[in-house]
């Protein structure tokens, strides 16, 4: 069985660390800790993993953040995999730092490479994992806190919860979106 795992972000040194690129560190992460590297191919840096007689495919786009669905839509079609094998990884700044939450549909949320996906997939009900990135700035400023690159505190805190993401990324594959909201969804 093969799934598509897509991690959202912004491609470019002047993105790597931001808030925004948290999808991207996911897969790195997982793909780092698989012994994978990514190759760049149509529109997006592509690794393969093998897991438990699973296939997942894991995509960066490099479309942008904006334009994801191009690249998520090109992948799903080409490797043809189901719509229901879709996870996409993304930050949210309606869950507070380190917080995630798996779901098997849903609306954008103000998220725009969810907004691009659902447009180009002319659908909502796809998995995604979202990555709580806080909400701590000023009103008007959204854009330059999404961009902007986490604190050393807030660092201090990723990697546990990074693990946990790809933890989790590993469990929506082998025992799929209803019991691994159940294992990780509020605790």
């Amino acid at each position: 069985m093969k799934y598509l795992i897509a991690g959202l972000g912004n491609v470019g040194a002047e993105y790597e660390n931001t808030r925004h690129n948290i999808g991207f560190k996911i897969v790195d992460h997982l793909a780092k800790s698989n012994n994978l590297n990514f190759k760049f191919d149509k529109h997006a840096f592509v690794t393969e993993m093998k897991y438990k007689q699973r296939i997942l495919v894991i995509i960066k786009p490099t479309t942008y953040m904006n334009l994801s669905g191009k690249a998520v839509n090109y992948w799903l079609q080409k490797e043809k995999i189901p719509i229901e094998n879709l996870l996409v990884v993304c930050d949210d700044i309606a869950l507070p730092l380190g917080t995630t939450r798996i779901k098997p549909k849903g609306n954008d949320g103000g998220h725009n490479g969810l907004s691009d996906i659902i447009y180009s997939l002319s659908i909502n009900e796809f998995a995604r994992l979202r990555f709580g990135i806080g909400n701590d700035f000023p009103k008007g400023r959204q854009i330059d806190y999404v961009l902007g690159e986490f604190t050393h505190t807030e660092e201090t805190i990723l990697p546990e919860r990074i693990d946990r993401a790809a933890e989790m990324i590993k469990s929506f594959a082998t025992i799929g979106i209803e019991r691994t909201m159940t294992l990780f969804n509020n605790k």
